[in-house]
Order: structure tokens, then C-alpha cells, then sequence
């Protein structure tokens, strides 16, 4: 495969889509955040518990769904770890988020990955998500619930 010349700028402007998408998120700016997004956008995760929708589609749909997260979740991201591919537009990102869930005091502690493609112009065409539900459903559960009770989790949107 022969490397364009532009391929290294294209790749670092797509990196940099994901460092603010979690720079943005982590900091509860969620009108910042969905700029980030084409308007036709998708935000997909795979594992969603029952009460999260596993897919969402436009720049509006997007910002309902994460207009709750600041005061669900305060984290920060940590560890970003971007693997190689060959498309210059394309991100595999795996990283690490630590906080509280805010409406139990509990940790949150995730690892991520995430698989993100950008247009021409660095905007975020489509975001796949894989975070582990258990992780959220546990801090988010009250501690006086009994761990063998049917569990959700609504978060978000």
C-alpha cells in the first residue's frame, strides 16, 4: 500500500476527534461535544443495557442522549491508546475512564474501545462504543439494593 502524503495529517485530525470527544465528555460540555459530529451521525454501543438505546442518529438524538451524562457521571479518561489502521480516517482507540456515578456516590471504573470514522473535514461520521454494561449498571445501582435483583440502567437519554 502506498502512503499518501496527506495520510499522517488526516490520521492525527481524526486521533484528535477522539482526544476531544473524551476531553468534552469528561468536562459535561455537551453543547461543545456534539459539534464534534456530523449532523447524520451515528453513536452506536453494541452492549447496551435495556434502557439505553444502541444506536443514536443526528447531531439533536445525540444531544438528548448525552444531555443527562454530567450529572450521571463524573469522570475523567486516562491511558489513550491509539491502534494502528491502515484507512487514515479510521481510530481504533482503547482507554480507561475513572469517576463516580453521581447519583449513588459509587466508583466508575471502565475500559473502552472505541472504533471511529471521521470525514474530510475531522467531524465524526460514526462512533461504535464498546464499554462494559455491568461496570455501569453496578455503580449505578443504590447500595441497598440486593445484588440479585432485576437491574437496569438509564443513563443518558
Amino acid at each position: 500500500m502506498t502512503v499518501k502524503k496527506d495520510d499522517a495529517g488526516r490520521r492525527a485530525a481524526a486521533q484528535h476527534a477522539v482526544v476531544e470527544h473524551l476531553r468534552l465528555t469528561a468536562a459535561g460540555h455537551t453543547e461543545e461535544w456534539v459539534e464534534l459530529f456530523t449532523p447524520d451521525a451515528v453513536l452506536e454501543f453494541p452492549y447496551a443495557p435495556d434502557g439505553v438505546p444502541k444506536q443514536v442518529t443526528g447531531r439533536d438524538a445525540l444531544l438528548a442522549h448525552m444531555r443527562g451524562f454530567p450529572e450521571t457521571f463524573d469522570v475523567e479518561f486516562d491511558d489513550v491508546v491509539f491502534h494502528d489502521t491502515v484507512d487514515p480516517s479510521l481510530v481504533i482507540a482503547e482507554f480507561h475512564s475513572k469517576g463516580t456515578a453521581l447519583p449513588t456516590g459509587k466508583p466508575y471504573e471502565q475500559t473502552c474501545i472505541s472504533v471511529v470514522r471521521v470525514d474530510d473535514d475531522a467531524l465524526i461520521t460514526h462512533y461504535l462504543d464498546y464499554w462494559n454494561p455491568l461496570v455501569a449498571i453496578e455503580a449505578l445501582t443504590p447500595r441497598n439494593v440486593p445484588s440479585d435483583s432485576d437491574r437496569g440502567v438509564t443513563f443518558g437519554g
